[in-house]
C-alpha cells in the first residue's frame, strides 16, 4: 500500500492552494482531483473578482494557472474520487474509485460545496450563460438589466439586494406565499422599489437561445403562467457540502458542512484539516477559498513537524 505525508482532496482554489503550500514545504503531497477537475469555478465564465488578474479572467483559465503552480512544486496530482476513509487507524487510509487504497499521514478535505438547482433541462442548458448559483460572481455582467432570484430565504434576499444595487429590476421567485428569510431580511426585499416578489410560483422553463437566457416561464400554485423577461437567472436555493464520504467520521454541523477549530482548519480528527467551501457555509468565493486553503497546508505543516 503505498504511503504518503499529506493527501490533499479536491481540486479547487482550496485544493490547489493548498498543493502549493504543502509542495513549497518539501512535503511530497498527492492531490487527487474529485468529481470535477478544478472544481465549479471550471463551469464558470469570467472572474473579474479574484486579485491579480486586472482583466478578469476565465474559470478555467484560473484553475488551469492555479494547477500549473501547484505541478512547479511537484504536487502529485491525480484524477480519482474518494470513495471510503478510515480515520480511526494511523496512518489514515483513504479509499480511491472504490479499489485503490493510500496511507495518509496528514490528510486535507478541499472537497468544496455543490449549489443546489432545480434540476430543469432548460436551466442545465444556460448554466454559465444567464444561469448562475452565485449573485456575487456573476452579477456585475448584468448591470442594468433584468434579472431574477429564485428562493426565499436569507441568502435568497441578499442576493437579491445585491443585485438590486446593480441590476434595473431583480424578480424574486418565491414557491411559498411567504418568505423564510429573517425579518430584517424580509423587510429589506419588501421595501426595495426594485424588488418584485412572486409568491406562489415555481419556474417551468428557463428561456433562451444562443445569446444566453432570454427569460422564464414560471407556474403559479393556482395552475395559472407568467412569463418574466430576463437576462440573468440565479438560484439561491442552498448548497450542499461534499462531504457523504465523511459523515460519522468527521464532525459535521447541521447542514453537513465540516467543523473546524476557532481560527484554524483543525477538524474533530487529529492530522485531519478542512478548507474551502466544505467548511464555509457563509462566504463561498474563490479568494476565501484559496486563503483557507493556506491555512490548512500550514496547519498539516505544523502538525508533520510537530506531532500536534
Amino acid at each position: 500500500m503505498e504511503r504518503v505525508k499529506c493527501l490533499i482532496v479536491g481540486s479547487g482554489p482550496a485544493g490547489y492552494t493548498a498543493a502549493i503550500y504543502t509542495g513549497r514545504a518539501n512535503l511530497n503531497p498527492v492531490l487527487y482531483e474529485g468529481m470535477l477537475s478544478g472544481g465549479q469555478l471550471t463551469t464558470t465564465t469570467e472572474i473579474e473578482n479574484f486579485p491579480g488578474y486586472p482583466e478578469g479572467v476565465q474559470g478555467t483559465q484560473l484553475m488551469e494557472d492555479l494547477r500549473k503552480q501547484a505541478e512547479r512544486f511537484h504536487v502529485d496530482i491525480r484524477r480519482g474520487i474518494v470513495t471510503d476513509v478510515n480515520l480511526d487507524v494511523r496512518p489514515f487510509v483513504v479509499t480511491i474509485d472504490g479499489s485503490t487504497q493510500i496511507e495518509a499521514e496528514a490528510l486535507i478535505v478541499a472537497t468544496g460545496a455543490s449549489a443546489k438547482y432545480l434540476g430543469l433541462e432548460s436551466e442545465a442548458k444556460f448554466r454559465g450563460m444567464g444561469v448562475s448559483a452565485c449573485a456575487t460572481c456573476d452579477g456585475f455582467f448584468y448591470r442594468g438589466q433584468d434579472v431574477a432570484v429564485v428562493g426565499g430565504g436569507d441568502t435568497a434576499c441578499e442576493e437579491a439586494s445585491y443585485l438590486a444595487g446593480i441590476c434595473n429590476k431583480v424578480y424574486m421567485i418565491v414557491r411559498r406565499n411567504e418568505l423564510r428569510a429573517t425579518h430584517v431580511m424580509q423587510r429589506r426585499v419588501m421595501e426595495n422599489p426594485k424588488i418584485e416578489i412572486l409568491f406562489e410560483y415555481q419556474t417551468q422553463e428557463v428561456l433562451g437561445d444562443e445569446s444566453g437566457v432570454t427569460g422564464a416561464m414560471l407556474v403559479k400554485k393556482d395552475g395559472s403562467t407568467r412569463k418574466i423577461d430576463i437576462t440573468g437567472f440565479f438560484l439561491a436555493i442552498g448548497h450542499k457540502p461534499n462531504t457523504d464520504v465523511f459523515k460519522g467520521k468527521l464532525e459535521l454541523n447541521a447542514e453537513g458542512y465540516i467543523v473546524t477549530q476557532p481560527d484554524s482548519s483543525r477538524t474533530s480528527v487529529k492530522g485531519v484539516f478542512a478548507a474551502g467551501d466544505v467548511r464555509d457555509p457563509h462566504y463561498r468565493q474563490a479568494i476565501v477559498a484559496a486563503g483557507s486553503g493556506c491555512m490548512a497546508a500550514m496547519d498539516c505543516e505544523h502538525f508533520l513537524r510537530m506531532g500536534e
